[in-house]
């Protein structure tokens, strides 16, 4: 259904137009995000006739690679193209956050965020912004305009908008509005489910552009943002029936799954000319690309063998399992359960004789020295730390297994230290591992330990896709270069986003403005830095039965593994 909105000008809020501060080359931007796309995948629809309107876009305007984070994963990634910063400084690198003090994990949110997002910078500059389904907005902060919280988000029952009332205004309009995926299994297949999977996505789509230009109509808007988060979704499941490489396996499956992307390219059609209508350039992108996840990396399972990381018997992990899944079937309302860490539930680690550990994974790992005066239960001497941390780099580094065709290969190719890597100090980011363990290519970091070998194949009648760096930006309107291809970096877009709209860029912003999207060049003119004041609760933001929500559907896209 497609509501009736109501119309309300800028006028008629009582706002004046927004001051632009050097010659701009955009009145509006509507930013239209594809949460995980590729060119992998959308190039050979493009090229086959099932995204016409993509196709058009593309080549009357600018597009490339657009490279993620590293790790390439949602909350990191789309954090990073907020603030025009990376996770070291803004904070970001992972669904969930080590705290070291005590030893656990909590859901990441929009407290955790350092610095201020594009969407507070432009609110202060008096231009109207809405966001519309963006992960790593929950809860909601109070913007000029409007924000609907991502799929962070635990449920329609909570406060998911700015302003409050908007929540309602969806719920009436929208009854089925869900922060869900719903994606169904049967044991045996059935291309009947699979088919009810694909139109859930496709509505899913048509819905973001009737909120988006439901909420435009309702609030105005100078710079708005669309973001469709199941493309990601339908890669992660069906990625063999997408993959140019694999789709043949099944010819109606892939006929299906590349019908959803038509789906998708229609609504990007009717969105490009709302865009010409509300005379803005339009910005496509993704947070990072997507490919075929080929294997699960076991480093916990090293450092086991190694000596480094300590479990407890087997009977205390039966135990420790047990009591949670007593716990989860009572639901008694004690409080929250003392057990709430994953890895608390998967390996039983002995603290008292662990000295490193992977506490989390996003596609990469995060390995965390047990650290004395850090961690409750730290047992390395800070005067051993950089040693240690050598030590277990460069034999990670040398770590090896077996490919599918019998061949050595090194698990981890790259291992970073963060403040390396991100350039950042250390004191000032205290929930950042001391090693990212980077995978080979079509691999993914758990932390759980499965079988004897530090390398679990998946099954090739299974595949599903995982993340890549290269993901996708596609600019048009006036003063686009059509035709025209370039690279750039997730970072590169919000003080691009400025310079389009002439607005002055914070010198802080670590990224570029990519300047050789347009026919002509924006103005460049930096600004002082825009410090964000020190906000927010020290626990999580998030009820026990949130947490379990949440992790349910990051587990069943092969998150927090």
């Amino acid at each position: 259904m497609t509501p009736t909105a109501l119309t309300e000008s800028r006028a008629e809020v009582g706002q004046a137009p927004p001051k632009r501060e050097v010659e701009a080359l955009a009145k509006r931007v509507l930013i239209v995000g594809l949460d995980g796309a590729t060119f992998d995948v959308l190039g050979p629809l493009m090229d086959e006739g099932y995204m016409p309107n993509l196709r058009r876009i593309c080549s009357q305007g600018t597009s490339g690679i657009l490279n993620s984070t590293r790790p390439p994963i949602t909350p990191a990634a789309w954090t990073t193209f907020m603030t025009g910063k990376g996770p070291g400084r803004h904070g970001i690198v992972d669904f969930e956050k080590y705290d070291a003090r005590n030893n656990t994990l909590q859901f990441n949110s929009t407290f955790e965020i350092r610095e201020k997002t594009i969407w507070e910078i432009l609110s202060e500059k008096g231009f109207r912004v809405g966001s519309v389904n963006l992960p790593m907005t929950y809860p909601p902060k109070k913007v000029n305009g409007f924000l609907i919280s991502g799929f962070e988000t635990p449920s329609t029952d909570v406060e998911f908008t700015w302003p409050p009332e908007l929540k309602n205004e969806i719920l009436n309009n929208w009854p089925d509005y869900t922060f869900g995926t719903s994606w169904k299994r049967k044991a045996f297949g059935g291309n009947e489910i699979f088919a009810r999977n694909l139109d859930f996505i496709s509505h899913s789509f048509r819905q973001g552009f009737e909120l988006a230009t439901f909420c435009g109509r309702r609030y105005g808007w100078d710079v708005m943002m669309v973001l469709f988060k199941l493309v990601d979704n339908l890669q992660h499941k069906a990625w063999k029936y997408l993959d140019p490489a694999t789709r043949h396996v099944n010819h109606r499956r892939a006929e299906m799954s590349a019908r959803c992307f038509t789906e998708l390219d229609k609504v990007l059609g009717r969105l490009v000319e709302y865009a010409r209508e509300n005379e803005a350039t339009v910005l496509m992108m993704s947070d990072h690309g997507h490919g075929s996840l080929d294997g699960k990396a076991q480093p916990n399972l090293l450092l086991s063998q190694w000596g480094y990381l300590q479990l407890k018997s087997p009977l205390v992990r039966a135990q420790t399992r047990g009591a949670y899944i007593y716990h989860r079937m009572t639901r008694k309302e004690s409080g929250r359960f003392h057990i709430q860490n994953g890895f608390e539930r998967e390996l039983a680690v002995d603290w008292t004789r662990t000295r490193a550990c992977v506490m989390h994974a996003g596609i990469y790992g995060f390995l965390y020295i047990n650290l004395k005066g850090r961690q409750p239960q730290g047992v390395v001497d800070p005067a051993d730390y950089e040693q240690l941390r050598d030590e277990i780099r460069q034999r990670m580094l040398k770590a090896e297994s077996r490919d599918r065709k019998g061949r050595l290969m090194r698990i981890f190719p790259d291992i970073y230290k963060p403040e390396e890597l991100y350039n950042c100090k250390r004191e000032e980011n205290t929930s950042m591992p001391d090693l990212l363990l980077v995978p080979a290519p079509g691999l993914a970091v758990v932390r759980k330990i499965r079988g004897a070998s530090p390398l679990r194949w998946c099954s090739r009648s299974r595949l599903e896709g995982t993340h890549r760096v290269e993901g996708v930006v596609v600019g048009y309107g006036p003063y686009v270069r059509k035709g025209h291809k370039i690279t750039a970096d997730i970072v590169d877009i919000t003080p691009t986003l400025l310079a389009m709209l002439g607005l002055r860029v914070p010198i802080d912003m670590e990224g570029k403005v990519m300047v050789d999207m347009f026919e002509k060049p924006p103005v460049i003119e930096r600004e002082p830095p825009r410090i964000k004041g020190a906000e927010g609760p020290e626990e999580e933001v998030y009820t026990e039965a949130e947490r379990e929500a949440l992790t349910k559907r990051l587990a069943d896209l092969g998150y927090l593994e």
